[in-house]
């Protein structure tokens, strides 16, 4: 595990969105993994920029991303669908069609997650997988527990999860108690991953994942065991290490 530390968030985002950006310029076709929630927003307003400056060309880029709230309808202002048409979809020249949340509004949620395992499958893989990570140490919403889950599963949402994300919405009673996640396998099959942390708050998950024991009760830290992860944080997310 590679462990970067920028100076602020704006480094960290411009560092992410290279890293990103090298991706797709080697590879036009590359299959991403993108994460929501703050973390990664800096990140996407970069390659943002340099798509608008002509230096990226998204229109043979395939995406999946990690999670998405089970209830919540796509065109909810707080569904990771209409976050990720916020904050980077509408801004590039992706196409619509090579873009893939899993269903919210699934009546089968067991057959929704085997399609989205074999849409990924199908695409060749993910190319290179960006997560963040949650106070509790989780990524996606894998959270922490006896047991590592492989695929992608409906999750119940820890309270501390829970309470994180109320931020988002007009009151705590307003998140979904459920969420529709990739499993820790489909993530750990990426080719390379980078994940993102910034302030005081992920500090202790931080040092965790990198210096803790590989555990379900911390799931990021099964990152400890992929050959080609790096870990991109602030200097207020490093202050444990």
């Amino acid at each position: 595990m590679e462990v970067i530390i920028a100076k602020d968030y704006e480094t960290l985002s411009r560092q992410a969105a290279t890293i990103i950006a090298a991706q797709v310029i080697g590879q036009p076709d590359s299959v991403l993994g993108l994460a929501t929630g703050s973390t990664p927003v800096g990140t996407y307003k970069h390659l943002v920029a340099l798509y608008r400056e002509g230096i990226i060309d998204f229109s043979r880029v395939k995406t999946f991303n990690l999670d998405e709230y089970y209830g919540v309808a796509p065109d909810n202002p707080c569904s990771y669908r209409w976050f990720m048409e916020e904050n980077l979809f509408k801004h590039i020249n992706i196409l619509p069609e090579n873009t893939y949340i899993p269903n919210g509004l699934a009546q089968d949620t067991a057959a929704e997650c085997r399609e989205y395992e074999e849409k990924i499958h199908r695409a060749g893989g993910i190319d290179l997988q960006l997560l963040g990570i949650g106070g509790n140490g989780h990524i996606g919403f894998n959270e922490p527990g006896n047991s590592f889950q492989p695929a992608t599963h409906l999750v119940d949402l820890d309270q501390q999860t829970i309470e994180a994300n109320s931020r988002f919405f007009a009151s705590p009673d307003q998140v979904p108690r459920q969420a529709l996640s990739m499993g820790i396998k489909s993530i750990m099959a990426a080719r390379r991953i980078i994940l993102l942390a910034n302030g005081k708050a992920k500090a202790r998950a931080v040092y965790e994942m990198i210096r803790g024991p590989i555990t379900p009760e911390l799931p990021a830290s099964v990152l400890q065991l992929h050959p080609q992860a790096a870990v991109i944080i602030d200097q207020e997310a490093a202050a444990l290490l």
